[in-house]
């Protein structure tokens, strides 16, 4: 009987289908903290894992792990080596929170050009004269810069198409006919799009580490430029980003992913009175996390029935591989 072990909470949505399945046991470990599960992922013969990293140590230590189901599609903070060095699949949940990620986005992008946050305060501590500061702007005719243009990056551009901007996109791994049979502009280097984009969204994964947005890029932007970050964080340099912001050369950000989560509370972009921040809840909505459940929990139980779709696997080649058989552990027949 295989055990689960569900590493932070989810909607009950996932719960559910174990609790309809006899054949598994699992365990819920509510503590979304790294050392919560890592203390007893050596009972585990799956885990769901939130956000919380996973090492070569942890890995080394969960003797028993045969699938580990990613309740997201990001994976930057999993061992993937270490993981397909014993032929255990990485699985990621597919197509579910592209609408609810591509909203939050246009959220951010609303609050911080419109000042929702500073002019609701006012509001409340009856600074009406706010009002004339005529600070908040307009998005119709402004250009938008997408970075990364996959599923969330189309749905944004599509969105803020609708708002009458202009979209600007760059992906070097997407087609100058797709982006303009999207009605998107296709951007050759990032740099001189930097430039001209009044509002920059970020829709790529961290690639080796490297920030996509660092000191250097911050330079190129108009000091009346917008920033939003609801991808990965790490995509962008937050000490450069708080350094431009205080010297006036960005006039907001949106940040729903952090460098290290949560922030600390001195960390400079939770005290600038230019942020609009989220707790990485982007793809948290209602309707989302249920999706996100049933498809993470739903990867798992169709690995134990060998039936678990390649295309939700990172390392798919580990599908067609024996696993390497811990100490103690029994084989595992596919």
């Amino acid at each position: 009987m295989p055990h689960v072990l569900v590493a932070g909470r989810i909607h009950d949505a996932g719960l559910a289908l174990f609790r309809d399945e006899a054949a598994y046991t699992f365990e819920l470990i509510e503590d979304s903290s790294p050392d919560a599960y890592a203390q007893v992922v050596d009972r585990a013969d799956a885990v769901v894992l939130r956000t919380q990293p996973m090492t070569a140590e942890v890995i080394g230590r969960a003797t028993r792990l045969k699938v580990v189901s990613r309740h997201g599609v990001g994976y930057d903070a999993v061992n993937v080596a270490a993981l397909s060095a014993r032929g255990i699949p990485l699985t990621i949940v597919g197509d579910v929170n592209t609408i609810s990620v591509a909203e939050h986005t246009i959220m951010l992008v609303l609050a911080v050009a419109k000042r929702t946050l500073a002019y609701d305060m006012a509001t409340r501590t009856s600074r009406w004269h706010v009002r004339n500061s005529f600070d908040a702007i307009e998005l119709y005719g402004k250009t938008l810069v997408v970075i990364g243009f996959g599923r969330v990056g189309r749905a944004v551009a599509r969105i803020a198409k609708g708002f009458g901007m202009a979209v600007l996109a760059y992906d070097p791994y997407v087609s100058a006919d797709i982006m303009q049979s999207a009605g998107v502009a296709q951007a050759n280097e990032i740099g001189p799009a930097l430039e001209i984009a009044d509002v920059v969204t970020l829709h790529t994964p961290l690639s080796d580490g490297r920030a996509v947005i660092e000191a250097s890029e911050l330079a190129r932007m108009k000091s009346s430029a917008i920033l939003i970050n609801a991808a990965r964080g790490g995509l962008v340099d937050e000490d450069a980003l708080a350094a431009a912001l205080a010297a006036g050369r960005l006039a907001g950000v949106g940040i729903d992913v952090f460098s290290s989560e949560p922030p600390i509370s001195t960390h400079p972009l939770l005290t600038s009175g230019q942020t609009v921040l989220s707790p990485h809840s982007a793809g948290l909505t209602r309707d989302c996390a249920a999706r996100m459940s049933v498809a993470a929990v739903r990867n798992i139980l169709d690995f134990f029935a060998g039936c678990l779709d390649p295309a939700m696997v990172v390392n798919a080649e580990c599908l067609l591989m024996p696993r390497r058989v811990a100490d103690g552990d029994a084989p595992l027949v596919r």
